[in-house]
């Protein structure tokens, strides 16, 4: 910590000597459209301008400061205005991270970032208190209780949606299509995620359906051992629908699987010692097997990373919709024992060469999510029945037996017709008539299986 004194002293003889610049280059405007690295003189000017306004908030503001806590402010607005990732963490934050790191916290599962300025959910994760509240991937959050986003971080959000277990928050949001904001009542809760779910599909049995909600350190042995338990499979649909991500090297570990040479992802940064590749690697891969991926505007992050690098290989068929866009590293750099900075220092890059961040990864083929809709064939005649069929209907009109009656609309979706409960292993056709995304992976990968027979 610096001293008031002396940091006073120390701006009043630097500003002797450089009163010339101050009063000269400052006042000149700029285009900083394209910025240009700083000359020694820039540098020197910007740091005197900041000590100068520092030294008067010190000596003329109304109220007594805090220097430490000026200096920490700053540095949080300086991170902010870098990017939506960025960040000073000060000794709180610092701990909190911690906390997120080693394991088990409170909260909504919920997984947001910064999208044209806003606090915008990414997507709630499978079984947590956000997902059975019902949010939604693409919501804006207007409100947390009673505290407004807007100027709000992203790690100042966590913050305040985190809590103990078993307490309720309340999430004000604005959802497309709805007409006013909507209040969500949430109670936070342990959050503890199961990563990959294998599971078969009705009528499909040749047919693996892999949901990675997000990238643990358990993903790749999660795949591995479906993939294993799953002898028989001919084809896989790998779901990372509002999959947020996590670790990278699981993402890699995982596009290894599929995938025998290139480079899987690399990142690049101002600095040499950021500039990375990831290679695959002949091991234990499976080359042959037809792949279908489903992703989202919920998919960001490393799930990003493994459905690019999958559709740049050739190595499989991206369905759903376009991704959430996030493609930048992030490193924490410790600043003395107790305080941090996150700080963005590369962005990744696919194999192809194209960079993830603010573009996403594009299906494909773009299917949005919706029901499955069948209309009822009132008249379903084979060429076999078609001669006794019109026999039959037409005693039916001589004999006047019968009237017509007319048939009401079933809603297969009352509690009388919902009794069948959910199967962690299987999906049924009623799941999969639920959701159209899923049931145009199916017809692909049945598709690609067929051509694959081929060959």
């Amino acid at each position: 910590m610096i001293k008031k004194s002396k940091k006073v002293i120390l701006a009043g003889v630097i500003s002797t000597i450089t009163a010339a610049y101050l009063f000269g280059s400052f006042a000149q405007a700029k285009d900083t459209s394209k910025p240009a690295p700083s000359t020694a003189k820039e540098k020197l000017e910007a740091y005197i301008k900041f000590t100068q306004i520092l030294n008067v908030i010190e000596k003329e503001y109304v109220d007594e400061v805090n220097t430490t806590d000026l200096v920490d402010k700053a540095l949080k607005g300086l991170m902010t205005n870098l990017d939506a990732h960025s960040t000073f963490m000060d000794t709180k934050s610092y701990k909190d991270l911690s906390v997120q790191t080693k394991g088990e916290f409170g909260g909504l599962g919920i997984s947001v970032g910064m999208k044209d300025g806003v606090l915008t959910v990414i997507a709630p994760l499978d079984g947590t208190p956000a997902f059975r509240a019902g949010i939604k991937s693409g919501d804006i959050i207007l409100k947390i209780d009673d505290k407004a986003t807007l100027g709000m971080t992203i790690d100042d959000s966590v913050k305040i949606m985190r809590g103990k277990p078993k307490t309720n928050i309340v999430l004000t949001i604005i959802r497309k299509n709805e007409p006013k904001p909507l209040e969500i009542k949430i109670t936070r809760d342990i959050i503890e995620i199961q990563s990959v779910y294998a599971k078969t599909i009705e009528g499909y049995d040749n047919s693996l359906y892999i949901h990675v909600t997000s990238f643990d350190q358990k993903v790749v042995k999660g795949v591995k051992k479906a993939i294993k338990e799953h002898n028989n499979t001919q084809g896989i649909i790998l779901d990372m629908r509002n999959n947020p991500g996590g670790l990278l090297d699981q993402a890699i570990g995982l596009v290894d699987l599929f995938v025998d040479k290139g480079v899987i992802v690399s990142q690049k940064g101002k600095s040499k010692l950021e500039n990375t590749e990831y290679k695959a690697t002949k091991k234990d891969t499976d080359l042959k097997t037809p792949i279908v991926v489903l992703v989202n505007g919920g998919s960001a992050s490393a799930s990003e990373i493994v459905a690019g690098a999958l559709q740049d290989f050739n190595r499989s068929i991206v369905v759903g919709e376009k991704t959430f866009g996030k493609g930048s590293v992030q490193i924490v750099m410790p600043i003395g024992k107790d305080e941090a900075l996150k700080l963005t220092v590369a962005r990744y890059y696919l194999p192809s060469g194209r960079t993830i961040q603010a573009e996403g990864v594009t299906p494909d083929i773009e299917v949005h999510f919706a029901k499955v809709e069948y209309l009822d064939d009132t008249i379903s005649l084979k060429e076999k029945d078609l001669k006794k069929h019109l026999q039959s209907e037409l005693e039916k009109i001589d004999t006047n037996k019968t009237k017509p009656v007319k048939v009401k609309n079933i809603d297969t979706n009352s509690s009388e017709n919902n009794s069948t409960k959910i199967n962690k292993t299987h999906i049924s056709e009623k799941i999969l008539n639920k959701d159209n995304q899923l049931k145009s992976a199916l017809d692909i990968l049945k598709a690609l299986i067929i051509t694959q027979k081929g060959k």
